[in-house]
């Protein structure tokens, strides 16, 4: 990369960035996406340049380094940019594999937890200052972590004790704040999900239903934490700027 961007790295072609995405374009924040899940070599863009690091979901295991070698690779990156303090976001398999490059443990959760429900604020932060104590989003996960060493955990739910944390310059989250009314079709289009979500006693309708009734709520929580990751990027860049216009000595 020529000029600084945020990558994003991506699983499955249904689990984008969405709401991320328009955090980062809000901002004139540029950005890429890969898949490296495959590759035991991935090609990567230059570190050095990274304004910030965004990992999406994904149906694998975030430890199944065997038939997915690429996730050594993210975690190796996610360790990286925390060294430095690079942002860093992490949705789902992608706070999964946050927490377990730092150490915790990784764990079948009781029970799936597929569509909406409440998950209660353990201590705030600027993410969620306008945060009630609790609030419905949707869940999409069968795996579960632990905390990592020096987090600070911010969220859990009944079945997930931990739904969101902060670590250094990473913030995790087990939850769908990302997921739009467009994405969501996206994910309801794919056998795989709706598998998934039949399964766990859901439907379609039940899904869309339940979508309607919160997104209400859920978009102006997105949109806090999207857009101040999205800050957080933006001034790493200009951090990147300023260093790259310094003359040689």
């Amino acid at each position: 990369m020529t000029q600084s961007q945020v990558l994003i790295v991506q699983h499955v072609p249904w689990e984008k960035p969405g709401r991320i995405l328009d955090g980062l374009d809000d901002l004139g924040v540029a950005s890429t996406v890969v898949n490296i899940a495959k590759s035991k070599k991935p090609d990567l863009p230059d570190f050095d340049q990274m304004a910030g690091l965004v990992v999406m979901g994904g149906p694998m295991g975030a430890l199944d380094y065997d038939r997915y070698p690429g996730l050594k690779a993210e975690a190796k990156l996610v360790r990286a940019a925390i060294s430095v303090g690079k942002p860093v976001l992490g949705v789902c398999l992608g706070h999964q594999i946050i927490a377990t490059a730092l150490g915790a443990k990784l764990a079948k959760g009781e029970r799936p937890e597929i569509g909406f429900a409440p998950i209660k604020r353990v201590d705030k932060h600027g993410f969620f200052s306008m945060w009630d104590k609790q609030i419905d989003v949707l869940h999409w996960h069968n795996d579960v972590v632990g905390l990592p060493a020096g987090a600070q955990l911010l969220a859990r739910s009944e079945h997930t004790k931990v739904q969101a944390f902060r670590v250094g310059s990473a913030l995790g989250l087990q939850f769908h704040l990302e997921v739009t009314p467009t994405l969501l079709e996206e994910w309801l289009d794919e056998p795989s999900m709706v598998k998934d979500l039949k399964a766990a006693g859901g439907s379609k309708a039940q899904l869309r239903e339940a979508f309607a009734a919160c997104n209400p709520q859920i978009q102006p929580l997105a949109d806090q934490v999207f857009s101040g990751f999205a800050a957080r990027c933006n001034a790493y860049a200009q951090t990147l700027g300023a260093a790259s216009a310094q003359p040689a000595v």
